[in-house]
């Protein structure tokens, strides 16, 4: 199915190997670049008194340093920029594929806008990060003997079921993910193969955007509850 390929944009030699570039990295670079972007166009002409985008900005980031205020308490000012990150790259990416051309007459477009996420690859990177960042806190929070006695809790016989946890969480977060964009993505080609017009942009409401907000949170929320589920001392 072509709905499950990925395309070779192009590939670069770099100490004696091949670099391939798919159009999962190609998506990847221009969700990054429009955040960036728009981040840059909303900060240009900041006033005392907000309005238009600057108040919509500043709203937005005041609802994540509350958010992360109450999640991680002191160390939000650490935090609260990844959650906030993570779930912007998701969602932006998650909605791009609605900008995608489309066929005209019977001839497809040469490049399609495709969620990164149906790429397990990404959502296994993204799911090593927030378990990365689980164990680097959860140390500097309780210190190495803290952590190791963590494991033993509540009795020492956990201490299998509580390693085991460390592996089992960022697969949780990479299969989720990777599932649920990969499942709306098929769906969505299925639907545009059968029925190309009309039909698809209503569906394309809740499959690209509703959907990809839904699990941009999905994904932010628990990295975030996993990581403050680390620090508790």
């Amino acid at each position: 199915m072509k709905a499950l390929e990925f395309k070779q944009i192009f590939s670069f030699p770099l100490f004696g190997y091949t670099v391939v570039v798919t159009e999962t990295v190609v998506v990847s670079w221009l969700a990054m670049a429009l955040i960036i972007i728009v981040s840059l166009c909303m900060v240009r002409r900041l006033a005392w008194k907000p309005s238009g985008p600057q108040a919509l900005l500043e709203t937005a980031v005041g609802f994540l340093n509350k958010f992360s205020k109450d999640q991680f308490g002191g160390r939000s000012k650490y935090l609260g920029h990844y959650i906030g990150s993570l779930f912007l790259f998701l969602f932006v990416s998650n909605v791009l594929p609605v900008f995608s051309p489309v066929a005209v007459f019977g001839r497809e477009p040469s490049f399609i806008i495709k969620p990164p996420a149906r790429d397990i690859n990404v959502t296994a990177a993204l799911a090593i990060i927030s378990i990365v960042l689980v164990l680097v806190c959860g140390l500097r929070a309780k210190g190495l003997k803290g952590w190791l006695r963590h494991l033993a809790y509540p009795v020492p016989m956990m201490i299998p079921l509580n390693i085991l946890e460390y592996g089992v969480r960022p697969l949780s977060l990479c299969l989720r993910l990777f599932g649920n964009i990969l499942g709306a993505f098929i769906l969505m080609h299925l639907i545009e193969e059968l029925v190309p017009i009309g039909v698809p942009m209503i569906f394309s409401l809740y499959f690209d955007f509703i959907d990809g907000l839904i699990q941009a949170a999905v994904f932010a929320f628990l990295s975030t509850l996993y990581i403050a589920e680390a620090m508790e001392v």
